[in-house]
């Protein structure tokens, strides 16, 4: 029997993570895809969620529940899952949003989201960050779902960065930690270093 995999690909907007989801899905049948949160709660759900700095603490904190949630939903051998975001985008985007100064959220908001969203990040064997990277630029694309905004999508990134390389937030638990990895270049590279950090996590728990 294949161990169970929960993976997650986290990162800034309009950067390629749901085609990572959906390319591995696509390859790996016997994987289920999570959409994003705020794909369910707000573009088809009932919640009208908004971005930048109209962010509030409402938006994101449901977001984040849902994610974890989620995530706490698989746990036998059999539930191979990859999910299209991670329980840490809240904290970059809730950030974001804390430094403009024009909502309820704060940076004291976002220091209290730290600790659910570390635990829960037990429950992941791969952490996957998409970064905004010069080597395989991504194009901005207008779907009438995602903010069409390069500076929003620059300046969220950049927080990603600070949590997953500079250690902001000390996100990774000290307990069962996921591996976090980086997806750079194309779409095809990407899915190699994906399946190629599942194949390392695999071989380390046998």
């Amino acid at each position: 029997m294949a161990l169970a995999m929960r993976i997650a690909i986290s990162g800034s907007h309009s950067l390629g993570k749901s085609t990572v989801v959906n390319d591995w899905v696509a390859l790996n049948g016997d994987y289920m895809r999570e959409e994003e949160p705020y794909r369910v709660l707000g573009l088809r759900g009932p919640y009208e969620i908004r971005f930048r700095e109209a962010s509030t603490r409402l938006h994101n904190g449901i977001q984040m529940y849902y994610s974890i949630g989620r995530l706490n939903r698989y746990f036998t051998p059999a539930e191979q899952v990859i999910f299209d975001r991670a329980p840490v985008d809240y904290i970059a985007y809730s950030q974001y949003t804390a430094n403009q100064h024009l909502t309820d959220i704060d940076d004291d908001f976002v220091l209290s989201m730290v600790s659910a969203v570390r635990e829960s990040l037990e429950r992941l064997d791969v952490l996957a960050f998409v970064p905004q990277s010069e080597d395989w630029p991504v194009a901005m694309e207008d779907d009438g779902i995602r903010p069409v905004d390069h500076s929003y999508r620059d300046e969220v990134d950049v927080i990603f960065k600070q949590i997953y390389r500079d250690g902001r937030f000390d996100i990774l638990p000290k307990k069962s930690p996921p591996l976090l990895i980086e997806l750079v270049g194309s779409p095809e590279r990407r899915l190699l270093q994906l399946a190629q950090a599942v194949e390392q996590v695999q071989v380390e728990t046998r």
